[in-house]
């Protein structure tokens, strides 16, 4: 059965996060909350963890998953990024934006887009996903915790952990989040395109 970790919001308790961490290095998918919507979250490099995670969104290898990363720094680690599209990230990050940029050599091929050679990436504000990243100690591949058959994004930790008791290792429960996903940008071509509008606000880009 699923870990069940409960913590404050706003002040998450390290320890607990910890344990989640450890979960997350033994190869396990968690569901933890974010300034968006709950996301479902595993290890970058564990290609086993990111087919348990494709395979509860019944997602297939066309459909891109994205990075979460602790901040606008690690994000430039993972994507090649020029001045020009540094302004925009600093003005989204940390917040309810994805980007979609080129990926650096920091990405493994399996998890970029196979012919744009793109991939998703985004610095979540939620202090539950800041203390994880940062205990984990590295970016987490992630998507949006909505399952198959679905239109909305589940949020409420309980009935995520009965729904996906025996297909997560942990859920991480810090009460409801705004249940709106993540405005996506797309940065990878000759000007900034706005694909999705969600929580973030576009004009926050100047979009």
């Amino acid at each position: 059965m699923a870990q069940l970790f409960t913590v404050h919001p706003d002040n998450p308790q390290p320890r607990l996060l910890k344990q989640a961490a450890e979960l997350l290095h033994g190869g396990g998918v968690l569901a933890v909350p974010t300034d968006s919507c709950y996301a479902l979250v595993c290890h970058l490099d564990d290609k086993t963890a990111a087919d348990a995670l494709r395979r509860i969104r019944q997602l297939d290898d066309k459909q891109l998953l994205s990075l979460i990363c602790r901040d606008l720094g690690e994000l430039a680690a993972y994507a090649r990024v020029d001045n020009a599209q540094y302004r925009l990230l600093k003005l989204g990050t940390p917040g309810p934006f994805t980007f979609i940029l080129e990926a650096s050599k920091e990405v493994p091929r399996r998890v970029s887009h196979p012919q744009r050679k793109t991939i998703g990436l985004r610095v979540s504000a939620h202090p539950v996903m800041q203390g994880l990243i940062a205990l984990h100690g590295a970016p987490l591949l992630a998507t949006t915790l909505i399952l198959p058959g679905q239109d909305e994004p589940l949020n409420d930790a309980h009935e995520i952990r009965d729904e996906l008791e025996k297909q997560v290792a942990g859920v991480i429960d810090a009460g409801a989040c705004p249940g709106v996903p993540t405005t996506v940008v797309d940065l990878s071509g000759d000007a900034p395109a706005l694909l999705r509008r969600g929580r973030g606000d576009p004009a926050r880009l100047g979009l």
